[in-house]
This record gives structure tokens, C-alpha cells and sequence, in this order.
């Protein structure tokens, strides 16, 4: 397959031109171009109820949100997370002066293995910090049981969790907050952008006071607080994506089940498949590649289909713990990390969004299948 244009892993899907324009033609109008406007207003609490959460509070990206949760539960000490994940996710530990401990993951869908929680957790923790990696849920029942045990706070970093849902509840429900990233890569965007999703309003209050400097009124500063406000551009835009959120999903779900029947008997490749109970956003399409039974290792498949111009990504590579600056860390020893070892060395996410054309998809597959034989 000779592309032309590459196949990038995803495309953003953008709102009616027209109809931004007309929502900026009354930005203009108002002057109000930041520091809760009347669009920033209307998007969080049109965005709570399409999400069926109590609060949301907006942030100018995702990890602001991962730094200002962490600051507005006074978390301190250590925190319990993955490496298999996107490294923003223990910067966010590392900015607050917090000791990430790395636990290993499950073997089939990646997430954070609660069988690892509770022997990692000492005198220090203070928090559990788990990943739905991919859009699939975490054991949450799981780990808000063992987080409840030990008198520890849960903060779900759910940046790939948009619009999750387990047996008809919001994925976002469960912990003391879950973030959001809508970075333009993400299902649901808004060029930049993120979310803390809470549970109260005085929880709410405190984290809008952190993302505005930590004023309470025009002359009182309650904390040492951020600047971390969506503006009223992105507000806007945001109230326009919603509209077609639901459309894109069923064109992802149709990409990913075509992925996953294609590529079903080639013998060496995993897919990903739907978990029951489980209302998908299909964020990602990983496939892992074992080369015991692949003539390929991941590497090696990763750069022919970068030769038919097909841009993958490895989602997660390498781990988190293996960049310099944790490293270091006992827990980033690979011996206490084995699955998440393998896992990393064997994922490829490939091409997935509403745009892509069936014949791409199938040429995708039929790449990876015919290098099989």
C-alpha cells in the first residue's frame, strides 16, 4: 500500500465551520474572552449532563487538571500508580513533589493490577493514582475498595475515557476525581483542553479556585493557585463538538470491529475486544505482537507499515519508568514491572478515526496479514 499522504494513528474531527464562526462572531461581540464567560458557563454544565457527572470544572489541557487534582486533595508522600501510560500522568506526581510507586498491570487490558495495590502501599501513601489506559475501565469497585481499607484518595486519570460508561454509570463517577484530557488527539477535543470531574460543590469550589490563581473574590487569594482557565474560544468550540460525539463513536466502533474480525486468525497478533457491561469510546485500536508466534518483533512491524505509510503509534513506549527521571526509583526495577515489560514491547495502536476509509482499514490489515506467512 503506497500512500501519498500518510495514514496517521488519528485525525481530529473539527466542528461546522460555519457554525464556530457564528459562535466567534459573538465572542467578538461580548469582549469576554476568558475568566469564566458566558460559553465557559454554558459548557460545563451542558458537558456534566451529556457526561451524567454532578461537576466539571474546565482547564486549558489535561495535565493542569492532573496537577491542580492532586493540589486540591492536599496529596502529599507517596502515590501509588502505572508506568504504562502516558508520562503526563507522573509528571503531574513529580510537579507536586510526590514519590510515584510503580505497581505492575493486568495482562490483557493494561490497567493498574489492584492485586499489586496493597503490597506497595506504606506509611507514606496517601493516594492511588490508576490510568483507564485505552478507554477501557480500571477495576474501580476494586480499587476504591482497597483505597476505602486504607484511608487513601483515588484520582482517576480517565484522559482517554471520554464518555465511558460501566452498566449505564459514568466511568468518571468512581474515585475522589477523574481528569480529562481534550487534547486535539483525543475522541473529543477541543484543540487544548482538559476537565476534573468531582462530586461536590465545595470540591468543586476549591478547584476553581486553584485554576484561577486561588482567588475567592477580586482581593482575597484562599491558595497558592494556577492559571489554568479554558478560554471562551475553546468553550465554544467544545459546546459544538458535543453534537456529533455520538455519530464519531459508532463510526470508531465500526473501525475497530472491522480491525478486530480482519485480523482475528492471524496467529501472533492480539485485539482488544469489547468488555461486557462496558459502553466503549474506542479511543484506541492497540494490537500486540507477539514474536514467538509473529515472523516479526513490534519493531520490525512498526517500521513496514511506516514504509507503507501507515503511522502507527507505540502506545505505551517505553514505560514510564524507564525514562531518566524515574528510572531511579526501586520500584522501577523491571522485576517488580514484568507485564508491563512485555506489554510494552508488543503494542501498536493503529490508524482509528471516524474519517478512515474501510479500503484503508482493510489495507491496513491486509499489510499485517500478509507479512505473517
Amino acid at each position: 500500500m503506497e500512500n501519498k499522504k500518510p495514514i496517521l494513528i488519528s485525525s481530529p474531527i473539527l466542528p461546522d465551520l460555519d457554525e464556530f464562526v457564528e459562535s466567534l462572531k459573538v465572542i467578538w461581540e461580548r469582549k469576554w474572552l476568558t475568566n469564566n464567560g458566558e460559553f465557559h458557563q454554558e459548557f460545563e454544565k451542558k458537558l456534566a449532563a451529556y457526561l451524567g457527572v454532578e461537576y466539571v470544572s474546565l482547564f486549558s489541557n489535561g495535565t493542569l487538571a492532573l496537577i491542580s487534582a492532586l493540589q486540591a486533595l492536599r496529596i502529599t508522600g507517596e502515590v501509588i500508580t502505572t508506568p504504562y501510560s502516558f508520562v503526563a500522568t507522573t509528571h503531574a506526581l513529580y510537579w507536586n513533589s510526590i514519590k510515584p510507586v510503580f505497581v505492575d498491570i493486568d495482562p490483557v487490558y493494561g490497567n493498574i493490577d489492584p492485586l499489586k495495590i496493597e503490597a506497595a502501599i506504606t506509611p507514606k501513601t496517601t493516594a492511588i493514582m490508576p490510568v483507564h489506559v485505552y478507554g477501557n475501565p480500571a477495576d474501580v469497585e476494586k480499587i476504591d475498595e482497597i483505597a476505602e481499607t486504607y484511608g487513601l484518595k483515588v484520582i482517576y486519570d480517565a484522559a482517554h475515557a471520554f464518555d465511558v460508561k460501566k452498566n449505564g454509570n459514568s466511568i468518571l463517577n468512581f474515585g475522589d476525581l477523574s481528569i480529562l484530557s481534550f487534547h486535539a488527539t483525543k475522541t473529543f477535543n477541543t484543540i487544548e483542553g482538559g476537565a476534573i470531574i468531582c462530586q461536590d460543590a465545595k470540591t468543586k469550589k476549591r478547584i476553581d479556585y486553584l485554576k484561577n490563581f486561588g482567588f475567592s473574590d477580586e482581593v482575597t487569594v484562599v491558595a497558592p493557585g494556577i492559571n489554568a482557565k479554558m478560554n471562551e474560544v475553546q468553550s465554544a468550540y467544545g459546546l459544538l463538538q458535543l453534537k456529533s460525539y455520538e455519530k464519531q463513536t459508532e463510526e470508531r466502533q465500526e473501525i475497530a470491529r472491522t480491525y478486530c474480525e480482519l485480523l482475528e486468525d492471524v496467529k501472533g497478533i492480539r485485539c482488544l475486544h469489547d468488555i461486557d457491561g462496558i459502553k466503549h469510546n474506542y479511543a484506541y485500536f492497540p494490537i500486540f505482537v507477539d514474536a514467538q508466534k509473529y515472523p516479526l518483533t513490534r519493531d520490525e512491524l512498526y517500521q513496514k507499515l511506516k514504509e507503507h505509510g501507515i503511522h502507527g503509534r507505540r502506545y505505551f513506549y517505553p514505560l514510564i519508568s524507564e525514562f531518566p527521571t524515574y528510572r531511579g526509583l526501586p520500584s522501577s526495577n523491571p522485576d517488580n514491572l514484568k507485564i508491563a515489560s512485555k506489554m510494552t514491547n508488543q503494542v501498536i495502536c493503529l490508524p482509528i478515526y471516524p474519517d478512515l476509509k474501510l479500503n484503508t482499514i482493510r489495507a491496513i490489515a491486509r499489510i499485517i496479514t500478509d507479512l505473517s506467512v
